[in-house]
């Protein structure tokens, strides 16, 4: 079976998020389907902080929740960027901090990835994918997260409804996961999937 990457656009300014209920991660195959890997935030809550707020507190909500990225919403609860574990560690952090500023005056919104920057999937996509069509979108964009919009049904406006994690699918594929570098996360998962492959045609 030959998986393809989706097609990605960029976030919708005053892009919403779902609200949602709880959900429990099951085990999963590559040609499952994706919505088994993707975080539904009507069933699990999204992970939200606002742009002014600085990166020790948003390190400790990540550790709190136990997620590797958080959104970022403004006063109107409309989503304005994404920061993750990797932005906390990142170049863009480092060039900030050369210049003799102190890491705890620096605030979310000076490193996070902005909504302009944001590339989604768009619902009804993942709605006919599998999980490698999933795993090969990320590789492809070489991000570690991936976010779903829908339209509100009873608003019309763009609404964050999942969201992707490559560490989370691997987790789901049965690989433990550490804190280790997004391309041993895709190499881990690609012998994952061989592994499967193998024991379908055994």
């Amino acid at each position: 079976m030959q998986f393809s990457p989706l097609a990605l656009s960029t976030l919708k300014r005053n892009t919403g998020y779902c609200r949602a209920y709880f959900n429990t991660p099951n085990m999963i195959k590559v040609t499952s389907s994706a919505l088994e890997v993707m975080t539904d935030l009507r069933y699990v809550p999204a992970a939200l902080i606002q742009g002014n707020v600085d990166l020790d507190t948003a390190t400790q909500k990540m550790i709190a929740r136990g997620v590797r990225s958080l959104l970022v919403v403004n006063d109107q609860d409309n989503v304005v960027g994404i920061i993750t574990a990797r932005d906390l560690m990142g170049i863009g952090l480092t060039e900030i901090l050369s210049t003799g500023r102190n890491i705890g005056d620096v605030r979310v919104d000076e490193i996070m990835t902005g909504e302009d920057q944001i590339e989604v999937l768009p619902l009804d996509d993942v709605l006919h994918a599998h999980v490698g069509d999933i795993v090969e979108t990320l590789k492809h964009s070489g991000r570690q997260h991936a976010l779903v919009v829908e339209d509100d049904p009873l608003t019309g406006k763009p609404t964050i409804r999942g969201i992707f994690s490559a560490s989370q699918i691997a987790r789901q594929l049965g690989i433990p996961i550490q804190v280790q570098a997004l391309a041993q996360t895709f190499q881990e998962i690609d012998l994952a999937i061989k592994k499967q492959y193998a024991v379908q045609e055994g």
